[in-house]
């Protein structure tokens, strides 16, 4: 009799506890173990079922990382529904849950609860599902080494993440410094120039939002576009200040300027900055240098007016006819000078002399015609001309 009571006992279990769970809700996780990318968006699938007389009252979805107690992320008695989690209610058996933009935060197990009209049950069971996030990452492949990139050198970057299992099923787009530039899992760089250095990030075609973290590529090169430029001009009055100053495009960055100047058979080296201030006009260039070459600059044709040239025109003016008459002074002043030297030489002096010792002189009495009879001089006084004749005698 025990014997048939213990194997009545193990035979109404069975049936006692098939007829409690077909009075029970059930919760269905389609996805036990779900993989997001961070920046993306990720859905976990959720389905439920009560049976009559039971009425779903309330629900809730709770997240509960490994090392933490679960938090509450969305109930229906929530007042306003939360920024980053969506509950997908389109119809009666569906409960899952949206997350966007998914971050690292959000990694961990999450259930759905829900609660009825029964006060035998209230909460489904603790299964759910498990969310784990990634990041995208690029890896580089340098055929030529760890060494510095330079122009004509290759490059392959690649754009991967650990939900794919490494099997780059994903598809991929690819920016340099903010622009699209290509698409693919795999960008090939091949003979880069200078017009390749940037910061390249991969990011998915569905979700722009998930990207990777940025990687720089720096493409070395010698100088490039050396020119000089003058200031104030290239053609100045003399006295002004003239600064030369050259400039290059490097990578890195020019070491070493030297500026020449040009001659018909030489050219001379006369300054080592990057801003030369000459003293002559003449023609210039500057030479930059790098570990990577040199490059010269064209020649520059520096012209210094003359200070004359650089004065007022009224000036001028003045100046020329205060010239002009000091040389007709000059002139004056050394025709008289040889004309008194000719007359000292040729003894004019004797001739004057002995001319007047032959010369008679006469002394002519002028009188008033006002003077008296009587022969006496008038109160005017008398007039003495001298007068000179020939040796002969007085003409008649």
């Amino acid at each position: 009799m025990r014997i048939e009571k213990k194997n009545l006992t193990w035979t109404l279990i069975p049936l006692f506890l098939a007829g409690v769970f077909c009075n029970t809700c059930k919760v269905i996780y389609q996805q036990q173990r779900i993989c997001a990318v961070k920046g993306s968006s990720v859905i976990i699938p959720c389905s439920f079922y009560c049976p009559e007389p039971l009425r779903v009252n309330g629900c809730r979805w709770v997240h509960a990382k490994s090392h933490l107690k679960g938090t509450l992320i969305y109930g229906s008695n929530f007042k306003t529904a939360p920024k980053r989690f969506h509950f997908i209610q389109d119809n009666r058996q569906n409960c899952s849950l949206k997350i966007h933009p998914v971050e690292r935060n959000d990694a961990g197990k999450y259930t759905f609860r829900l609660t009825t009209n029964s006060k035998e049950f209230k909460w489904s069971h603790q299964v759910g599902s498990t969310l784990k996030v990634v990041d995208l990452k690029v890896s580089v492949t340098n055929p030529d080494g760890n060494r510095a990139m330079q122009e004509g050198d290759s490059l392959n970057l690649t754009c991967t993440h650990s939900c794919d299992g490494g099997n780059l099923s994903s598809a991929f787009t690819w920016f340099k410094n903010g622009e699209h530039i290509n698409e693919g899992s795999i960008l090939y760089l091949s003979n880069m120039s200078s017009e390749n250095t940037g910061n390249y990030i991969c990011s998915l075609k569905t979700h722009t939002g998930a990207t990777s973290g940025a990687i720089h590529i720096d493409v070395e090169y010698g100088p490039k576009n050396t020119s000089v430029s003058v200031s104030p001009s290239m053609e100045v009055d003399a006295g002004t200040n003239v600064s030369l100053i050259c400039s290059s495009h490097a990578n890195p960055p020019v070491e070493n300027y030297t500026w020449f100047r040009v001659d018909a058979k030489f050219s001379k080296d006369v300054g080592h900055q990057p801003v030369f201030f000459p003293d002559y006009g003449g023609k210039y260039l500057c030479c930059a240098t790098n570990k990577h070459g040199s490059q010269n600059s064209s020649v520059v044709v520096l012209k210094i007016k003359a200070y004359w040239t650089t004065l007022p025109r009224e000036v001028l003016i003045i100046t020329a006819i205060t010239v002009l008459l000091i040389v007709i002074a000059l002139i004056a002043i050394r025709r008289f000078h040889k004309a008194s030297t000719w007359i000292t030489e040729t003894g004019c002096e004797e001739e004057i002399q002995d001319c007047m010792e032959n010369t008679d002189y006469v002394n002519w009495l002028s009188c008033d015609t006002n003077q008296s009879q009587e022969g006496h001089p008038s109160e005017g006084g008398a007039e003495v001309i001298y007068t000179t004749g020939a040796a002969g005698g007085l003409p008649y």
